[in-house]
């Protein structure tokens, strides 16, 4: 599916304020509703929208730490690979799993209370997942930037 200038202009009123209305949309895109409508639902069944969140400030709810920790597995076939993955998704403490490139197989977004929260995350849940080689944590001190929504000027 090719995107034009309306879908694009959509997808970026939406990653804004995913709240807006059909109603508030046409009157941005200077459209009618139907059509909104239909363009909407159809990046949605396409899989451009794939889900419509609110954005919680952490600190507001005590998830003062955040972590990003380097893992490397001792074995890498493609179902250690998978393992591993399938797993520690699970942990609720896990905000993202990327499978990397480089010296480390995996960087994990942890998002926590405070150190002692990440030691008993650690040595309770991720030290014991099978296959655990070498671990790095990196820990924020300041968040300069962070976002949500993607540039799309360059469709």
């Amino acid at each position: 599916m090719n995107l034009d200038p309306t879908d694009i202009k959509i997808l970026e009123l939406l990653q804004k304020d995913a709240r807006m209305t059909i109603k508030q949309l046409a009157l941005e895109l200077k459209r009618s509703h139907t059509p909104v409508f239909e363009r909407v639902r159809r990046l949605e069944e396409k899989g451009y929208i794939k889900r419509y969140v609110a954005i919680v400030d952490r600190r507001m709810i005590d998830k003062n730490l955040i972590a990003f920790t380097h893992v490397q597995l001792k074995e890498h076939s493609q179902e250690i690979l998978s393992s591993f993955e399938t797993e520690v998704i699970k942990f609720s403490e896990v905000m993202e799993c990327y499978h990397m490139t480089g010296a480390f197989d995996f960087i994990l977004k942890i998002a926590l209370k405070d150190m002692d929260a990440y030691h008993e995350f650690l040595m309770g849940k991720l030290s014991k997942l099978p296959n655990i080689g070498t671990l790095q944590s990196l820990f924020v001190m300041s968040e300069a930037k962070n976002e949500t929504a993607y540039e799309l000027g360059s469709l």
